[in-house]
């Protein structure tokens, strides 16, 4: 029934790698079992055979959902079922996205969707880095076109040694993870995170990923042999007309070099003047009323030609769009404390891209919940960044967040995080949303530097100031010319062969994001491209700090305040008291937010408030719950209600003992009338606490000087 072949990559650690096909789903085009450890990854594909008319891009979509059964738990959801992706598997979905669409042919056009499921899980095996080699394995199977196949793999530096794929209980100690992705020739995309490492140590781990990634290329090529799949189908998604083309690139060229060499800043002037020429070239067909398929290979081959001139004006006079010299900043403006109202805020603007970034700082009520397969738990820094159409002069419905901008946010908050304080010193939840408002180029580096500035006029103690900046290369493989670009615009992000986003402190590198679209890029550009980006994010740094320099000593006067106290165990249940009644009374009364948890053989209480009294209430309350009266102590009192035979004082918060009528003065005192006052505030000696009922005794007269005693002869007697 089944005709099952299979490959196994051998893996440092001994955790190899299993590719099997012909048993699971052979109705897809191409289906591949990844096995790793107890991991398995069952990856899909599937193609149309045609084309859609009018459609000139692919139509890649990519899948990766993690199936709760896989590590033997129920969904948290109110229905129980998996859902839509959650943010993880989205951000894992645009990694294996990534790496897949730049080796899919320029001219492949048909819809091709990629799934990819995780059936069983291991908890010591990251999945992230082995979904895109199940898919590529799949695609490699499959008579689907596809200049693959490629493979990602982890890169952790863990006790100063490089490590592949390591184990996931032993990525916490690592100073540097990255997740790499290339085919046997060449690295074509890098996303990951570290602690203020060199530009060095990133190309060293780029190089040992590259190694590991060509192994892996090799056994799924060795996997198509076996199958007999390498034939892949035939297909013509264009049509063409070169005679319209050479027309259009030799009447046109020199109209659009010259608008890009203006070396206007403004995108919407170059806009314009590519459109004049664009809508005088139209003007004959268009009285001709000339066929659909001319107008849009009209359309498409001015697209070519403002690519191809755009790029020969970098080359060949290293002058970029905007007028820019390679390795210019555009202008940068700063301000903080922008919004009254945020706890914290900044408004960051470079060149056409403006953030307007707020920081919220919350309470542990505030956590985010985080239900997935593989981890269920709670977050108390998270980063949202929202991408409205206005911000590039668009029409554009809001539909909730795209992957995108999941991705951009997830970018942001793994820079940031870097720099938090840890989670033992700092009591609150903190959340950042970026609001982009301007956009031409890297808003999600806006996104870091505004981020980081809301956070330092927050008075979060930040380990110290993020900056980032993307980086664009322009290179010709016939001439050998190439150009590394600081802080690219919009169009050179999309004209350019590679997007290069990188983050760091004074010190170093904190998190970078690579998507690099053309074959042979070297580790001699890479590494030109990594210490011009070091000198672009100081350049920002250095206008980011002049705004605000380091975090401010405080709080706004309307931020909540937070403190934290360690208590005994068994006083938990007191403070939380039957029901709660308690600690919702402690809340009520002082206007505070107490929450409580067991932490081994302790209970950690945080209590947040916004003024001072409302503090000091609540600690108050909670310390005199959790104290333990002691023998022979001196207590301020207050009088809580008056008995013939004496008062009940509260000597401690909750805690009240009888102040019998003979213990108030030496003098007997015939009533209490008179003597006391509901309220009123006394100093007491605990003299007893009862072994049976637990009942407090206190004394007020010990605290007095004792009369003397009348001597037989009526003269004063002192007492010796």
């Amino acid at each position: 029934m089944f005709n099952i072949h299979s490959k196994t990559i051998p893996m440092p650690g001994g955790k190899d790698i299993t590719l099997e096909t012909g048993k699971l789903a052979r109705q897809a085009d191409g289906a591949v079992v990844l096995r790793c450890g107890n991991a398995m990854l069952l990856a899909t594909v599937v193609a149309a055979k045609n084309a859609k008319d009018g459609v000139d891009f692919l139509p890649l979509s990519v899948d990766y959902q993690e199936k709760f059964a896989s590590a033997g738990k129920i969904p948290g959801s109110f229905q129980r079922r998996e859902g839509r992706l959650s943010d993880n598997e989205i951000l894992i979905s645009r990694l294996v996205d990534r790496a897949l669409r730049p080796i899919f042919p320029d001219d492949y056009h048909a819809d091709v969707q990629v799934m990819i499921s995780m059936v069983s899980s291991d908890p010591e095996v990251a999945p992230d880095a082995l979904a895109a080699l199940a898919a590529s394995a799949a695609l490699a199977v499959s008579d689907i076109p596809f200049n693959g196949p490629v493979s990602e793999v982890r890169v952790a530096k863990i006790n100063g040694e490089y490590v592949v794929n390591p184990d996931k209980s032993a990525l916490p100690g690592a100073s540097l993870d990255l997740i790499i992705a290339g085919t046997s020739e060449n690295i074509n995309m890098v996303e990951g995170e570290a602690n203020e490492v060199s530009e060095l140590e990133m190309i060293e781990a780029i190089k040992i990923g590259h190694e590991a990634i060509k192994k892996q290329v090799s056994a799924q090529v060795e996997l198509a042999k076996a199958v007999g799949s390498l034939e892949k189908r035939e297909y013509s998604h264009e049509i063409h007309n070169e005679e319209l083309k050479d027309k259009i690139f030799s009447e046109l060229y020199d109209q659009v070099y010259a608008v890009g060499a203006k070396g206007s800043a403004n995108k919407n002037e170059r806009k314009e003047g590519y459109a004049a020429i664009l809508d005088a070239f139209k003007e004959p067909y268009v009285a001709e009323e000339a066929d659909d398929d001319t107008m849009m290979l009209i359309g498409k081959y001015f697209g070519e030609l403002k690519y191809k001139a755009s790029r020969d004006l970098v080359l060949n006079e290293r002058k970029r769009l905007d007028g820019r010299q390679l390795t210019e900043i555009r202008p940068i403006e700063c301000e903080v404390d922008f919004l009254p109202g945020a706890h914290g805020s900044a408004l960051f603007t470079r060149g056409e891209t403006q953030s307007l970034s707020t920081c919220t700082v919350g309470t542990k009520l505030d956590e985010q919940l985080i239900d997935q397969a593989m981890y269920s738990g709670y977050s108390r820094f998270y980063l949202h960044y929202n991408f409205p159409g206005f911000s590039t002069g668009e029409v554009k419905p809001n539909r909730g967040a795209s992957r995108r901008e999941i991705g951009h946010g997830n970018l942001a908050q793994r820079s940031l995080a870097k720099v938090m304080p840890p989670d033992e010193s700092n009591p609150y939840t903190v959340r950042i949303v970026s609001d982009i408002l301007e956009s031409n180029g890297s808003s999600s580096m806006a996104t870091v530097c505004a981020g980081c500035l809301s956070l330092m006029d927050a008075g979060i103690p930040i380990s110290a100031p993020v900056s980032g900046i993307a980086m664009g290369l322009i290179s010709d493989s016939e001439t050998g010319k190439w150009a590394v670009l600081s802080d690219i615009l919009g169009d050179e992000d999309h004209l350019g062969d590679m997007d290069f986003k990188v983050t760091g402190t004074e010190k170093g590198i904190v998190a970078c994001q690579m998507d690099i679209k053309v074959d042979g890029l070297s580790f001699e550009i890479l590494e030109q491209a990594l210490n011009q980006a070091k000198d672009g994010r100081l350049h920002i740094l250095g206008k980011m700090t002049a705004a605000l320099e380091k975090p401010r000593e405080d709080m706004k006067p309307h931020a909540p305040r937070a403190f934290t106290m360690k208590i005994d165990r068994e006083f938990i249940g007191a403070v939380i008291g039957p029901g709660g009644k308690i600690i919702q009374e402690i809340q009520r009364e002082s206007g505070a937010t107490v929450n409580i948890e067991e932490v081994g053989n302790e209970g950690i209480v945080s209590i947040f408030a916004t003024n001072g009294d409302s503090m000091e209430m609540a600690k108050n309350r909670i310390k005199g719950i959790v104290a333990v009266p002691e023998v022979g102590t001196v207590y301020d009192a207050k009088v809580k209600s008056i008995q013939p035979f004496g008062a009940f004082c509260e000597f401690l918060p909750g805690k009240d003992g009888l102040l019998h009528i003979s213990e108030i003065t030496w003098e007997r005192l015939p009533s209490m009338d008179g003597v006391l006052e509901v309220g009123e505030e006394i100093q007491v000696k605990l003299t007893e606490v009862d072994k049976k009922t637990g009942k407090f005794r206190l004394s007020r007269k010990v605290l007095l000087p004792r009369p003397p005693k009348p001597s037989q002869n009526g003269e004063e007697k002192k007492e010796q």
